[in-house]
């Protein structure tokens, strides 16, 4: 039994009136992105990435348009310190890069951390030390005022080293375990560093306020953040940045909530990787962001390729329904969705819109390298006529009128339903094309002659074979393809009407293939669907004729 009564909150809100980010309702402008893959992400892998590994991992960040990147904690990895030294040595850092190393407040760990970053074209030196309540109580068993004074030494340890070593160094501090800490105090720490920092409008300094471990609703959050932003002392020259995880599984809200409230930069991970549960997605906020026409300055255009390399070098895998990188996240099966996706795509064709505003797709997968026959429709049992027309009509070129659609819909979920499977576009066609296309038993017609009389009929002499009998038919109609549908009539002596018929080209170029399709109402009632193909329009006609014919014809039979 669960036992809920051992649980009560651990957060500290800020103070009232720090909620003017509720007024607001989108995210006008992206902000700085800091990627931690390789330092916070890297710590949560069961096998932690290798070198090569991690230099391949950085130079997709970099690829992908990340401007400052955690490249990890080289006072504590001997991998980690090798790591940096390559990308400074090797002169691997681009002119518009920075690269991020981690230390906590403590004298010989800086020192280390400096020595590993020397000669850095641009290296921010992020410190931290750990404010929370529970950990001054539960772990360093200090007061607020040692806690404090930890940060006071870290910053000017930090400051003095900065002036000793050769590299462009800028600086980052952060309140760790921030959620746990009270507000007014984190405060107070903050701007004890920043008085010992001093930093310019020339030289700004990042002030980080992690959500080390999420303790409170989003909302509770923001109003943190929009408190800090308010109070602290040399605003202007301050980038004030947040670190969200995801604990309670709430870590993009916070973040874009974050950012209204007056964060101007991101530290995050791709795909949500990181310690326990994970740091924000870097994926989801920046797509977000797009979704709302603002750039992110991210490029995920590839975003197959960027997903193929992370679950490669990290061993982890980018979850099926992952928002925008997910294999099914534009995979609709239900054939409501599908109807209606289906006419979006045709509506915004035919209007050829720019804006994208197809229902249930947030946006266009080719925006992210994905396609829209292996990616929007996706056919199961729980298809429907809409979705499996749309597969025919973007991978073959068939386009079915509404009530054919519906015919193949049964026999495509049937189809579905007794293999307890999926089925792929060329499954589909090969249930059309058996089912409808070009079909000639029992009944086979062939050279068909045709005579414009004088009364405007036309008449049509017509070989026709059924079950192995030929026999050479005449007959009258007021059309070809009426004519050829009473030949049969009178040969086989049934009774049907030409319901539907409908063509369009199959190919674009010259000689291109023309396709048809007849629907026959029967004297019972029942309606039976053929297709035909062929290079000249009318004798795809025919074929369609008699492939709907033959359909019906072995029912009666």
């Amino acid at each position: 039994m669960m036992d809920h009564t051992k649980y009560s909150p651990a957060y500290y809100p800020a103070p009232a009136g720090y909620d003017s980010w509720v007024k607001k309702d989108h995210i006008e402008t992206a902000p700085a992105w800091c990627s931690v893959d390789l330092r916070d992400g890297n710590q949560a892998l069961i096998i932690p990435m290798n070198l090569k590994e991690k230099l391949e991992f950085y130079e997709m960040l970099v690829k992908i348009g990340f401007k400052e990147i955690e490249v990890g904690f080289p006072a504590a990895s001997e991998t980690e310190y090798e790591f940096l030294r390559t990308l400074i040595d090797d002169h691997l850092i681009p002119e518009d890069v920075t690269v991020q190393v981690l230390t906590q407040c403590r004298d010989h760990i800086i020192r280390k951390t400096f020595e590993a970053v020397k000669g850095a074209p641009s290296a921010i030196i992020h410190f931290y030390n750990s404010t929370s309540v529970a950990q001054r109580e539960q772990v360093f068993k200090k007061s607020k005022e040692e806690i404090k004074q930890i940060a006071i030494d870290g910053a000017k340890l930090v400051k003095q080293l900065s002036e000793e070593y050769e590299g462009n160094f800028r600086f980052e501090y952060s309140p760790e375990s921030f959620t746990g800490t009270e507000p007014e105090y984190a405060l107070e720490v903050c701007n004890a560093v920043l008085d010992i920092m001093k930093p310019t409008k020339e030289k700004p300094m990042i002030i980080n306020i992690p959500s080390t471990v999420q303790l409170s609703m989003p909302h509770v959050y923001a109003t943190q953040i929009e408190y800090i932003s308010k109070n602290l002392k040399y605003r202007d020259a301050v980038i004030l940045s947040i670190h969200p995880h995801n604990d309670r599984g709430t870590g993009v809200a916070d973040a874009e909530l974050g950012v209204l409230a007056g964060a101007d930069r991101i530290e995050c991970c791709l795909f949500g990787n990181g310690e326990r549960t994970g740091n924000v997605d870097a994926v989801t906020l920046a797509m977000n962001m797009y979704c709302h026409g603002v750039d992110p300055r991210l490029d995920f255009s590839d975003m197959p390729a960027i997903a193929e390399v992370y679950e490669r070098v990290t061993r982890m895998q980018v979850y099926q329904r992952s928002p925008y990188a997910g294999e099914l996240v534009f995979a609709a099966f239900s054939g409501s969705h599908q109807d209606a996706i289906a006419k979006g795509m045709n509506y915004r064709a035919d209007r050829k819109d720019k804006r994208w505003t197809v229902p249930y797709i947030v946006i266009d997968p080719h925006d992210i390298g994905r396609t829209y026959d292996a990616d929007i429709i996706r056919i199961n049992s729980q298809s429907g006529k809409g979705g499996i027309g749309f597969i025919l009509e973007q991978n073959y070129g068939y386009v079915l009128p509404p009530k054919m659609r519906e015919d193949l819909g049964y026999a495509v979920k049937d189809a579905s339903d007794f293999g307890h499977c999926e089925l792929k576009p060329e499954e589909v066609l090969k249930i059309f094309e058996s089912r409808y296309l070009n079909i000639n038993e029992p009944l086979n017609l062939f050279k068909a002659h045709f005579v414009q009389e004088e009364n405007d009929m036309i008449a049509a002499s017509v070989k026709i074979m059924v079950h192995g009998e030929e026999k050479r038919v005449i007959a009258e109609g007021n059309g070809r393809l009426d004519a050829i549908a009473n030949t049969i009539r009178d040969y086989t002596g049934t009774h049907f009407v030409l319901e539907t018929y409908s063509e369009h080209a199959l190919d674009r170029e010259s000689s291109s293939r023309a396709a048809c399709y007849v629907g026959l109402r029967w004297a019972d009632g029942a309606l039976s669907w053929g297709a035909g193909t062929d290079t000249d329009i009318i004798r795809a006609g025919i074929k369609a004729l008699v492939s709907a014919f033959n359909n019906g014809y072995k029912e009666e039979q």
